[in-house]
């Protein structure tokens, strides 16, 4: 696995938060909603992501506590655990919490009471084997509890030294202005790709206004732009993309078409095509601010080097052009979750 050592290897998260490597790893697919995974396999990854980011920046690691109901979290700190002490050093924890869960595995809603706050972070403190989350966040707005009192608890734990810094996961732009006026924010995790551009009207420039940075999760639609998708792909039972509309009928066929044009692209560049979309997230928060990480959720070591190799490709303004022609802001087809789940999206709101 290649080291990337360049001057430009690092971004900030927004005005108050960490320095990061420009890439983070999202780590949910390893414990759930993609099918099964290979452990071994999983925890060689971590390791690898964490040997290819130089020493002295942040490796962000993305999980939530309630990927595979705590597997993910036991996951990571077993990687942790096995991982030279230098590499170790490196990783950095953004954790979701409030999901509420069924034996069955289902979602029965979202917790986001200060005593849960209190609650859900003994827990992933406990799984993860530290004494500190570098960045905490609610993983959906509760809508029965306002924003300001589950960021107050949030502030909280950062005054008491187990939480780092704050962050939060797809709210609106009011949302935003309301939390970060109890306190600085560093980040917001949002869905943001060539498929999936809402946030470019209203929340991105209101996050840069405040001063907050954006983890991009979803930069290769759950596999769907990465170039490694096909119409006649069997899904594995449980995996999220059975349900979601754009893996569905006449939208994945839609949505593969755009794939093929950005394709030509990519092959244009001698590039594959999840480098140009990787890439074109990465352009889209450039060096003169760089306040975009994206967040990419390789569950293979291949899959990583492949990411890994997006910030190595330039995209030129006419690269960025083609790109736009190839796939149109508002051409997919579908949307991004089903019904039950969009309703939950403070930022669709």
């Amino acid at each position: 696995m290649t080291t990337y050592e360049h001057t430009s290897a690092t971004r900030t998260l927004g005005s108050t938060g960490p320095t990061v490597f420009p890439l983070g790893l999202g780590c949910m697919g390893m414990s759930a909603l993609y099918g099964e995974a290979d452990r071994a396999e999983s925890l060689a990854t971590l390791h690898a992501f964490l040997e290819a980011v130089p020493d002295g920046t942040g490796a962000l690691l993305d999980t939530g506590d309630f990927y595979g109901m705590g597997h993910n979290e036991l996951l990571i700190a077993e990687a942790l655990r096995t991982a030279p002490a230098a590499a170790r050093e490196k990783a950095l924890t953004s954790v979701k919490f409030g999901a509420l869960r069924t034996v069955e595995g289902g979602f029965t809603g979202y917790d986001g009471r200060p005593e849960a706050v209190k609650n859900f972070l003994a827990y992933s403190l406990q799984r993860l084997g530290r004494d500190h989350i570098d960045i905490y966040r609610i993983a959906r707005v509760d809508p029965d509890v306002p924003i300001e009192e589950t960021v107050g608890a949030i502030a909280e734990a950062v005054q008491a030294g187990h939480v780092r810094h704050i962050g939060l996961s797809e709210v609106g732009a009011d949302t935003l202005r309301r939390a970060a006026a109890v306190a600085p924010v560093s980040d917001l995790q949002i869905e943001y790709s060539l498929i999936s551009r809402g946030i470019e009207e209203e929340i991105l420039p209101t996050a840069r206004e405040l001063g907050i940075g954006v983890t991009a999760y979803g930069v290769l639609s759950r596999g769907l732009i990465s170039g490694h998708f096909s119409r006649d792909r069997a899904l594995a039972p449980g995996d999220f993309r059975g349900m979601s509309p754009r893996f569905q009928g006449g939208n994945l066929d839609r949505n593969l078409d755009l794939v093929e044009a950005l394709r030509k692209v990519a092959e244009e560049k001698g590039v594959s095509v999840a480098q140009t979309a990787i890439a074109w997230v990465l352009a889209q928060g450039p060096l003169r601010r760089a306040d975009i990480v994206p967040l990419v959720g390789a569950r293979r070591r291949d899959r990583l080097e492949e990411a890994l190799g997006a910030m190595r490709v330039e995209l030129t303004a006419a690269d960025l052009a083609a790109i736009e022609e190839a796939v149109p802001a508002g051409a997919a087809a579908g949307e991004r979750y089903p019904a039950a789940q969009m309703a939950h999206l403070d930022s669709e709101h």
